[in-house]
């Protein structure tokens, strides 16, 4: 009687545990198919980081829709990797954090290419070339060289290579620099006589300040500033180092875009002229 019962017992717990077996089998295949789907949906989407207060690179329409030269190319990107864009908004000078946090894949934000972010992050090639620029009263006789500027205010965007380039070759003379989390807080500063002179790419201070009202009797002051290790070797796209398989589709997407025109295209359509890299 007792073998009895212990043989019925030992074929229950069997069946109970080749049940439990197959319920557990069952939820390791939910679990892959849900991570399955996870990564695919990651392949169909490519996360932008920008910060959108730099026109005509990157701004908000009043609708509250981004646009600008980056925005388009980054949409052209989107479009020839057959993936869904997706924007994230960010401060400047947080862009590499926020990248190596992982909040997004890419960061297009009229970012130049300099060995310092390169120590970070990597870069697609470069995309186009612009001119950095001081601008200032017109009248005022300052120049874009410390002797001129000493004892004066000068603001750029916080993080920037302009703010790498002042503190470098300004500050040390006695040029105070003020930095800024956005550039339509340094043309606020500028015109309300807050700040001396800005400095920034050519075109941001023409469309976002000097061919508006609020920049009238103020003009560029000298020549565009040189230095490759401050100032870059032209604007990329930034990516995490470890994203080499990622990096490698979006550098063929932009050299596609280059090879068919687009990126001239878009350049004349905000510049008048062509600047992407060759």
């Amino acid at each position: 009687m007792v073998t009895t019962m212990n043989t019925k017992t030992i074929r229950y717990a069997r069946k109970a545990r080749r049940a439990g077996l197959v319920a557990l089998l069952g939820a390791a295949c939910g679990l892959t198919a849900g991570m399955t789907a996870s990564v695919a949906h990651a392949q169909d989407t490519l996360r932008f980081g920008v910060e959108a207060s730099y026109p005509p690179f990157e701004s908000k329409a009043p609708s509250g829709q981004l646009q600008g030269f980056d925005i388009d190319i980054g949409n052209a990107v989107c479009q020839r990797m057959q993936v869904k864009c997706v924007w994230v908004e960010n401060s400047f000078d947080g862009l590499i954090a926020a990248l190596e946090a992982r909040k997004f894949d890419v960061i297009n934000s009229a970012m130049n290419i300099t060995d310092k972010r390169r120590q970070q992050i990597d870069f697609t090639p470069a995309v186009y070339f612009m001119p950095i620029q001081m601008v200032a009263k017109r009248g005022s006789g300052l120049q874009p060289v410390a002797a001129s500027l000493k004892g004066k205010q000068i603001g750029v965007l916080q993080g920037s290579t302009q703010e790498d380039y002042v503190r470098k070759h300004w500050a040390p003379q006695g040029v105070s620099i003020v930095t800024y989390e956005n550039q339509d807080q340094i043309f606020v500063d500028l015109a309300a006589g807050r700040l001396d002179g800005a400095v920034q790419e050519v075109q941001t201070a023409t469309d976002g300040f000097l061919s508006k009202p609020q920049g009238k009797g103020f003009d560029f002051a000298g020549a565009p500033l040189k230095d490759p290790a401050t100032l870059g070797e032209g604007t990329g796209f930034g990516m995490r180092k470890n994203d080499a398989a990622l990096r490698a589709k979006v550098d063929a997407a932009l050299d596609s875009l280059r090879q068919d025109g687009t990126l001239t295209k878009l350049s004349m359509k905000y510049f008048g002229r062509d600047i992407v890299a060759k």
